[in-house]
């Protein structure tokens, strides 16, 4: 189930529908609402095929993608080979990532922000502390 506020939050998008896929970076799903699945299509559209890696990196990417919709009653139906990838068992978190949805098993989630807790602050600055909006 999707809580209420959230997807009250997702109405105007809940009619496009959604792609989810594994992770890239982290044993989680990402949930794409369908513009932005669009765009990074785009995108990946222009990379230059006949290079090994560019085909590589996108068979790996898409590998496991499926289409799904947020039913009437806010239920997304997760494919049971998507949970397995993800080692979703029993209860799950859903994290904003700006302009997607990772969804997490709710143990690995907590295992993952305790271990990257001590380390934040300092990725904090590495990540937005130079971001050329400084004044003089």
């Amino acid at each position: 189930m999707i809580p209420v506020a959230l997807k009250n939050q997702m109405v105007p998008i809940l009619s496009q529908g959604f792609v989810i896929k594994r992770s890239v970076f982290q044993p989680c799903l990402e949930l794409y609402p369908m513009s932005e699945w669009n765009e990074l299509m785009q995108k990946m559209n222009r990379k230059n095929r006949f290079k090994k890696k560019n085909n590589d990196f996108i068979r790996r990417f898409t590998a496991g993608v499926k289409l799904v919709e947020i039913d009437g009653n806010g239920r997304l139906l997760i494919p049971k080979n998507l949970m397995a990838v993800a080692g979703i068992e029993r209860e799950v978190v859903l994290s904003s990532a700006i302009n997607i949805i990772e969804i997490w098993d709710k143990d690995a989630y907590e295992t993952i922000l305790e271990e990257t807790a001590a380390d934040f602050a300092d990725l904090a600055e590495e990540v937005m502390g130079d971001d050329g909006d400084e004044l003089s």
